[in-house]
């Protein structure tokens, strides 16, 4: 069962975690595994494991957005049983997030990313993983990164995790939401 939706124009909030280890240096075939993170490739860094392209910052980004809009996680939508996202970019599965969010009758207000890791050093590219994001998501996203001071698995440099908030709005009635979520498959 659903959870209700508040009436229209009322916000809601999700949040979002997702963590990935980092890959081996190369894949079966001996080709460096590439890191995705933000929507952006970092050249001479080494990639992260997962099922898509482990893009942590991109998935946590997703993952708040269903969670505002009460429409399932991450995994309901683009889960390891779904072999058309095996490999998917993070910002493909961020912007279908947004088209499921908003096909759920929803406006999306913005998203805010916290990326936690020792590396990549993040400060320099962080406009254009932002403009990235932003375009997926098609609302505002902010990045901001910080280290977990030499504790835990990021601090051991074995892989990073993202935590985000998204706020959506109801743009239509909660019946209308409901409707439009069940036409698109959308809800389980």
């Amino acid at each position: 069962m659903t959870a209700p939706r508040p009436p229209a124009g009322l916000p809601r909030t999700g949040i979002g975690v997702d963590t990935h280890a980092f890959a081996p240096e190369a894949d079966d075939a001996g080709t460096p595994v590439p890191l995705w993170l933000a929507g952006l490739l970092w050249e001479g860094e080494r990639g992260l494991s997962g099922h898509s392209d482990g893009d942590a910052v991109a998935h946590a980004a997703a993952d708040a957005l269903f969670s505002a809009a009460g429409v399932g996680d991450l995994g309901t939508h683009f889960g390891t049983d779904r072999p058309e996202w095996k490999g998917a970019s993070g910002v493909a599965l961020l912007a279908e997030a947004a088209r499921i969010v908003r096909a759920a009758g929803f406006d999306i207000g913005n998203i805010a990313v916290q990326f936690v890791g020792n590396r990549p050093t993040f400060s320099p590219r962080r406009a254009e993983a932002e403009a990235a994001l932003t375009a997926a998501a098609g609302a505002p996203v902010s990045v901001s990164a910080t280290t977990s001071d030499g504790l835990g698995f990021t601090g051991r440099g074995e892989g990073i995790t993202a935590v985000a908030t998204a706020l959506v709005v109801g743009g239509g009635g909660p019946a209308e939401g409901r409707a439009a979520a069940r036409k698109d498959n959308l809800e389980p």
